[in-house]
């Protein structure tokens, strides 16, 4: 009888112990594949866009609170050109409602909206995010018309090309296309999608940004 109680003692310390060395492989296994994501955020506040505005700026909120506080956020505006209007934490949802509020009034009178000089900047921003350990992903915002200075604008014939050549450099580069006419989403995808593939391109427009979260959370690997 003892020697039953203590061959079911030790075979219970065996499996805790195997247990426990189980749990904190996973965990390591967990804390090695975790990289923090560096999203840049390309935001119209054009006067063209001004009135989709308020509710693209909430989906951009909504994209910050599925972040992870180690994370990082930039945040461009979009209109005759392009500024860096906040970086840091997507947690500091005050820091971030400020410079939003502060930075994308636009003059209704000036309507020249120019997205090529910002995809540019996010491109940069994110090789270096990308030197400093992070998985960087572009969000683009807003409704893709362009107007006045053509060397300011998108070129979509070379863009392509273009993000090839990033992808050199951050292979897991992702990029998110929200709230545009369908017309230009469908463009959008025709151009981005063989050189990102369908897991790394998103496109959503204002029907379907709500299921967007999801699938950005995949794109950056969580």
């Amino acid at each position: 009888m003892n020697k039953k109680l203590i061959t079911i003692g030790i075979l219970i310390l065996i499996c805790s112990i195997v247990c426990k060395l189980i749990f904190c492989a996973i965990q390591n296994i967990e804390l090695d594949d975790f990289k923090p994501a560096a999203v840049i955020f390309v935001v119209d506040s054009s006067a063209y866009n001004q009135q989709k505005l308020d509710e693209e700026i909430k989906y951009l909120k909504s994209v910050c609170a599925i972040l992870d506080p180690e994370d990082s956020i930039k945040i461009l505006t979009v209109t005759d050109t392009s500024y860096l209007i906040y970086e840091g934490a997507p947690t500091d949802g005050a820091a971030i409602t400020n410079a939003l509020e502060e930075f994308t009034k636009s003059d209704t009178k000036e309507y020249n909206t120019s997205y090529g000089i910002a995809i540019k900047k996010a491109f940069e921003h994110s090789l270096n995010m990308k030197k400093e350990g992070f998985r960087p992903s572009i969000v683009v915002i807003g409704a893709l018309e362009e107007n006045g200075d053509i060397n300011k604008q998108i070129d979509w014939e070379t863009l392509p090309e273009n993000v090839k050549n990033i992808k050199k450099y951050i292979p897991e580069i992702s990029m998110l296309f929200a709230y545009a006419d369908p017309e230009k989403l469908d463009y959008v995808k025709t151009k981005l999608n063989p050189v990102l593939g369908e897991k790394k391109l998103i496109v959503v427009n204002e029907h379907t940004v709500n299921k967007s979260q999801r699938r950005l959370l995949e794109a950056i690997g969580r």
